[in-house]
C-alpha cells in the first residue's frame, strides 16, 4: 500500500539549470539514494548528514529547495525549518519523514513546508514536491 502525501499543489514543468538542492538526512543509505536520483535529474546537489551541518557548511544563499528529514540526530528538521525562517531565508522545504502522521505534517506546514512525503519517497512524488518548490504560482 502506497503511504500518503501531502503537498499544496503541483506545476507541470522541471526546471534544472542553475537549481541546488540541498538534502539532509541522517541515515547515509537515504541521502545517497537522494542525491543519485536528483543527480540524474540533472540538479546540482548538496548532502549533510545532520541539520547543524546545513547551517554550518551549506550553501544557504544558494540553495533553490531543501529536502529534510524530520528526526534527525541533533537538530530535528522541523527546527531547522525555524531557525531557517528566523534567519530570513526563504527556501522551498520539502520534509520527509517515515513518521508522516497528521501532527507531523501540521507541524510541518505551520513552520513553512511546501510538501510532506512519507518515507520510502517515490521518485513521482519528489519530482512533483521539487516542481513545487521551483515554481509556487
Amino acid at each position: 500500500m502506497a503511504r500518503p502525501t501531502a503537498c499544496r499543489s503541483l506545476k507541470e514543468s522541471l526546471v534544472t539549470e542553475s537549481a541546488l538542492i540541498s538534502c539532509v538526512d541522517d541515515d547515509p543509505t537515504v541521502l545517497e539514494a537522494l542525491e543519485d536520483l536528483l543527480d540524474a535529474l540533472g540538479f546540482q546537489v548538496d548532502g549533510y548528514p545532520s541539520a547543524e551541518e546545513f547551517l554550518s557548511r551549506g550553501r544557504l544563499e544558494a540553495t533553490t529547495c531543501l529536502i529534510t528529514d524530520v528526526r534527525l540526530g541533533g537538530m530535528s528538521g522541523l527546527e531547522l525549518q525555524h531557525r531557517l525562517a528566523a534567519a530570513s531565508y526563504n527556501i522551498p522545504i520539502i520534509v520527509i519523514s517515515a513518521f508522516a502522521d497528521d501532527q507531523t505534517r501540521t507541524r510541518a506546514f505551520n513552520a513553512g513546508a511546501i510538501c510532506v512525503l512519507a518515507k520510502p519517497v517515490s521518485r513521482e512524488n519528489l519530482i512533483n514536491s521539487i516542481r513545487l518548490a521551483l515554481h509556487p504560482t
